[in-house]
């Protein structure tokens, strides 16, 4: 490892929701302030509310305002908004960091742009995974925040080897994490309440995490509850989380409907709770008796750590990048394309004996995902750079 001074680092979001790499890049954020490091996060702010936990580390709310609806022009406004702000960052002499390091595609072109006007010498993108654009923009945004970086990381050896197929560029791995101070199944007293405002009286209550969206694999996990329903039917489904970039509704729509078709009552065997707080994200977890993921593509699935470390059964989708860090012995591992596959696993897991045995094989994995060893991993790779 080589010796690290302290670096100023400046850390780039598209978002303050809970979405996966927002979530990354505030764990990332905490474990290289408490290294030593003077850490900035620099995040778009659609409501003005900012992030929804107190941070240790600086940062700044760049206002997203209001945006057109088509995907194209709103992804444009926000890069541009982003541009702006360190534009006039930089005119007020306020942007100065050794590191500039982007986790998404609209923070990294915002960073190419600002670079080309050698604002800033150099960014950084971490790729959590490469998405499948119909749009031919939103694919050039996405190749360029990849072709353009100085340096490109990533956080799976399955999406390594994608990105040296796809690119011909090698990104070096570094690790997601969890946070075990945050996520535990030790019972604070929040549950009863947050059970009694979410209607979560069931037995036994399925949790997904990520809302309602094509690669969460959403209408297929609803069909095989609805099988679970059949042997179960006190059983509940609770889908928590969403906030995204992209407009699902025509997917949402089609969800709804099924559910109709099925008879699954939404609201009360279908819990839909969208983007919960902080404090609240930690609690359901300790509400649930069952973790059910059968994600269609991730780029990591740090809500499996989550889940795992808040002391769930898992079972999540017989592909990569699950099967990077989970055996057939730690999570029922299923076919997501197969319902009657996922309902099957679903069933098992009402089981106790089987739950226990996948809850303590699985916790062993938490001590290898720690963030501050990839604080440590993100530092060795910065200093590479600057050399």
């Amino acid at each position: 490892m080589l010796q690290t001074s302290r670096l100023r680092i400046a850390l780039f979001t598209y978002s303050t929701k809970p979405r996966g790499s927002v979530i990354h890049t505030l764990e990332l954020a905490e474990a290289l302030q408490a290294l030593g490091h003077q850490v900035c996060i620099f995040a778009l702010d659609k409501d003005g509310t900012g992030f929804d936990r107190n941070l240790s580390c600086e940062f700044r709310l760049i206002p997203a305002r209001d945006a057109p609806k088509e995907i194209d022009l709103l992804i444009k406004q926000r890069i541009q908004e982003f541009v702006n702000y360190l534009i006039d960052d930089s005119q007020n002499s306020q942007l100065d960091y050794d590191i500039y390091h982007a986790q998404d595609c609209i923070s990294a072109n915002a960073l190419a742009i600002v670079r080309s006007q050698q604002i800033i010498p150099h960014f950084i993108r971490t790729i959590h995974h490469i998405e499948d654009y119909n749009s031919p923009y939103l694919r050039a945004c996405q190749d360029r925040s990849i072709r353009e970086a100085s340096l490109c990381l990533c956080v799976s050896d399955s999406w390594q080897k994608q990105i040296q197929k796809d690119y011909q560029i090698h990104a070096p791995r570094v690790i997601n994490g969890i946070n075990v101070s945050r996520f535990s199944d030790r019972k604070d007293g929040s549950e009863d309440s947050l059970k009694e405002h979410f209607g979560l009286t069931g037995s036994p209550i399925y949790l997904t995490v990520g809302g309602i969206e094509p690669r969460k694999n959403s209408i297929n996990l609803l069909k095989a509850f609805s099988q679970v329903l059949t042997d179960f039917p006190n059983a509940q489904l609770a889908i928590a989380g969403g906030s995204t970039l992209f407009d699902y509704q025509d997917y949402r729509d089609r969800f709804l409907t099924t559910a109709q078709q099925l008879g699954i009552a939404i609201g009360k065997s279908v819990v839909i709770t969208g983007v919960l707080s902080d404090a609240e994200i930690c609690t359901i977890y300790r509400c649930a008796d069952i973790f059910v993921f059968p994600s269609i593509k991730e780029g990591w699935g740090l809500v499996i750590f989550e889940a795992i470390a808040s002391g769930l059964p898992m079972i999540t989708s017989n592909m990569l990048p699950f099967t990077e860090f989970l055996t057939s012995t730690q999570a029922l591992l299923v076919d997501p394309n197969a319902v009657e596959a996922i309902a099957q696993a679903m069933r098992s897991l009402n089981n106790p004996d089987l739950a226990n045995s996948l809850i303590q094989a699985s916790r062993c994995i938490l001590a290898d995902y720690l963030w501050e060893r990839s604080a440590k991993t993100h530092l060795h790779e910065y200093q590479k750079l600057l050399l």
